[in-house]
């Protein structure tokens, strides 16, 4: 047997074994995938869905953000809260969002800070939940942690390279033979319905790999962070962080968030401001931690570049540069806008939840192709 007829062969074996191990991975590891890719196509528009869904339209004579009244209403309403509150800065939104990391209420739970939503003016509260209580981000903790904590976001993870190794798998099954290119990319036209099911799941899931496998690798990176950090590290160098150091100032009499805001957009040109996060009265965090957004940061809503300013003084303590951090740090920042879509602008987004939706198809035609098979090869068994 020739050299040529032997790698052939080898290539066939090879081909026979993916096919297998796509198959089962398929109908078993398939199903979570299915969960994760409709759950992710949620997300895609999870805040425009939820506003939509569960705040009342109210009209106030404000244009623009009052996140000094804002802050005055929520120490007024909540005054057993005294730690950090963050305030989302978004010019287009109708409302201002705030959150209120680790309290008491879901104290038990990993990760359930208490949200509330307030009129673009900051003088009434229209809405208050608690993370993982409310659709949006039930649906959000089922997609990363399958409703399991932290311990859910490390399975997600390492279904992740499951899910990863299932399209390659189908990939490598469906590569044609010399000759066969034509064949493997059209619909062929018979009767038989198990080759018409195998032919929309080969050439779906051949229009669809690229996107997929993309959203599945920063899907296992983002769920098992630490992993990658030590897996990269070796070649692209240690993970930078900022070194603050507060000062010795009086937690009394802090400046307004507004004034934080605007000393630290006059730190980078061009910024624009993305989060507020203001001192904690009940630690050593007496400092504003401004996020911003500098040029060519890949994330309009969870940049990279962070501000730190004494609360009393208004004296910057410490700058976290996007354009300063390390490769490993510029790497890890552009998996979520990657993962998400938004750094693709809305027709990213659009195409990100068409993949969410694709990955129930191709599992559909996949099991209704083995039913149809299982069906038939009963059928003709004699009794």
């Amino acid at each position: 047997m020739s050299t040529q007829k032997i790698g052939i062969q080898v290539m066939l074996n090879w081909r026979k074994l993916h096919r297998r191990v796509h198959f089962y991975l398929g109908l078993s590891v398939g199903l979570i995938f299915v969960i994760i890719g409709l759950s992710g196509a949620v997300l895609v528009f999870y805040n425009e869905l939820d506003s939509s869904f569960n705040l009342p339209a109210i009209e106030t004579a404000s244009s623009v953000a009052d996140y000094d009244t804002a802050f005055v209403t929520l120490g007024k309403a909540y005054p057993e809260k005294t730690r950090s509150w963050r305030f989302e800065v978004n010019p287009s939104s109708p409302f201002i969002s705030a959150r209120y990391y680790q309290p008491e209420e879901t104290a038990d739970e990993d990760f359930a800070p208490m949200m509330v939503w307030l009129t673009k003016d900051g003088k009434q509260v229209l809405r208050r939940d608690f993370w993982g209580q409310y659709f949006a981000t039930w649906m959000y903790n089922l997609h990363f942690r399958l409703l399991a904590g932290p311990i859910g976001g490390i399975v997600v993870g390492y279904l992740g390279i499951g899910c990863t190794y299932i399209l390659i798998s189908g990939l490598w099954a469906w590569w044609p033979k010399p000759k066969h290119w034509k064949k493997q990319l059209s619909v062929r036209h018979t009767h038989n319905v198990a080759v018409k099911l195998y032919d929309w799941h080969k050439l779906i899931g051949l229009c669809f790999a690229i996107p997929l496998l993309l959203l599945c690798i920063t899907g296992v990176m983002l769920a098992l962070p630490e992993e990658t950090r030590r897996i990269a590290a070796p070649l692209l160098g240690p993970a930078d962080s900022p070194k603050v150091t507060p000062l010795a100032s009086q937690k009394q009499n802090f400046i307004p968030p507004s004034e934080a805001l605007q000393i630290a957009l006059t730190q980078f040109d061009s910024a624009v401001g993305a989060w507020i996060e203001t001192p904690d009265t009940n630690s050593a965090k007496n400092y504003y931690r401004i996020r911003v957004q500098v040029p060519g940061d890949p994330s309009r809503r969870f940049p990279h570049t962070y501000i730190y300013i004494d609360g009393s003084t208004g004296q910057v303590l410490e700058t976290f540069d996007y354009y300063e951090q390390g490769k490993l740090n510029t790497m890890m920042n552009w998996l979520h806008p990657l993962h998400d879509g938004t750094l693709f602008g809305i027709v990213g987004r659009i195409f990100w939840t068409l993949c969410g939706v694709t990955v129930f198809v191709l599992f559909v035609l996949g099991v209704f192709r083995w039913r149809y098979r299982v069906t038939r090869k009963e059928r003709s068994t004699p009794a």
